[in-house]
């Protein structure tokens, strides 16, 4: 048996120039996250915090369609079905993972080309600076295989301006550069075609300032603004009345009933939208985001993993996975089939029992 040559391995590591650079190399999986990728990207994350000589972190994929696209769902429904705990150490783990990113010493440049999507989202929205490329497309689409939002979604989501992250969470849409830039989950954006010269400046930088201010300065430099108009910006007065309701079911209603020329044609493909959602999925990530506002980090990722660890059994996420993964008939058979058979008391069952301080003292960040 021969090892894995360097370049077909899923996580890449090189330092240059005192940078340490961590490439996601599984671009015909879309960069989706498997458990060896999140321990060797928390293992050398580790490793370079304690190593003087390196300055900062670069965070990136190879590939053209993705960053990456989520974590590796196939497994984590084969890991449900075959009776083990492997789902539950991969959210443990990765959780983990994306909290140290928050909280990690050196600052940490994710560079964004493509599909950012679910597990993706975890990675990027804790580092020091976020850059996309105009080729970017963002969500957190849970919802849409029956689950909610995770990896400190409760977290980010909740704390985007008005009812923007309800939205996003609620209705599991993907957003352009754009939108991402004006909703606070990315920075800067730098062309496509300038990824090369990043690389060519990251190599020659000096470090005669402080580590941040360098790389903040060197993105500044390259950055192009804004890319287009952001839809979200004129659509943000709806969004911020309709979203803001206490519950799914007066959120479909609301929108159901906006007859604003402006808003009509928006609140309709919502609605189309939300209703291929699993009811039940919505109306708990509605629930997790309104709870996330009053929690700090740590409190929300121990929320996501108190839900995480009844959902596969209580939740919609093995139908939803069956029917888009496995069987791809499209076809998922949500429990309850609509939004009016969800029932309340059944929603807040999930989070009952769980205590902030609890979560807040558990050991998050492990090597």
């Amino acid at each position: 048996m021969t090892d894995t040559p360097a370049t077909e391995r899923p996580v890449l590591s090189a330092v240059r120039n005192r940078i340490g650079h961590l490439t996601l190399n599984r671009p015909a999986g879309l960069n989706a996250l498997t458990l060896d990728m999140i321990r060797q990207l928390h293992g050398q994350l580790a490793e370079w915090a304690e190593d003087p000589a390196i300055h900062a972190v670069v965070l990136r994929a190879n590939g053209e369609k993705a960053f990456c696209a989520g974590g590796d769902i196939r497994f984590l429904y084969d890991s449900f079905k075959a009776g083990d705990t492997a789902h539950e150490t991969f959210f443990e783990e990765e959780y983990a993972l994306d909290h140290y990113i928050h909280t990690y010493p050196k600052p940490v440049l994710a560079l964004m080309d493509g599909f950012v999507l679910g597990g993706g989202m975890g990675l990027v929205q804790g580092a020091t600076l976020r850059v996309i490329t105009e080729r970017a497309r963002m969500g957190m689409p849970e919802v849409g295989i029956g689950y909610f939002p995770d990896v400190g979604g409760s977290y980010f989501l909740s704390r985007l301006p008005g009812e923007l992250g309800t939205y996003l969470g609620v209705t599991g849409v993907h957003i352009d550069a754009a939108d991402a830039l004006y909703a606070g989950l990315a920075d800067h954006c730098i062309t496509h075609d300038q990824l090369t010269e990043l690389d060519r400046c990251l190599d020659g930088m000096s470090w005669s300032v402080h580590p941040e201010e360098a790389l903040r300065t060197l993105v500044s430099s390259l950055a192009v603004g804004r890319p287009a108009t952001a839809e979200l910006e004129a659509l943000r007065p709806a969004i911020d009345a309709h979203f803001a309701h206490a519950d799914v079911h007066a959120i479909r209603a609301a929108l159901a009933d906006e007859q604003r020329p402006a808003y009509r044609d928006w609140a309709q493909a919502t609605l189309k939208v939300m209703d291929g959602r699993s009811p039940l999925a919505m109306c708990v990530t509605r629930e997790l985001l309104h709870r996330g506002r009053l929690l700090d980090l740590p409190a929300c990722f121990g929320l996501e993993l108190h839900l995480d660890r009844q959902w596969f059994a209580q939740g919609d996420i093995m139908e939803g996975v069956r029917a888009l993964i496995v069987h791809k008939d499209k076809n998922p058979h949500w429990n309850p089939p609509s939004l009016d058979a969800v029932d309340a008391d059944r929603v807040a069952a999930f989070f009952a029992g769980f205590k902030p301080a609890a979560a807040r003292s558990r050991r998050l960040v492990t090597a």
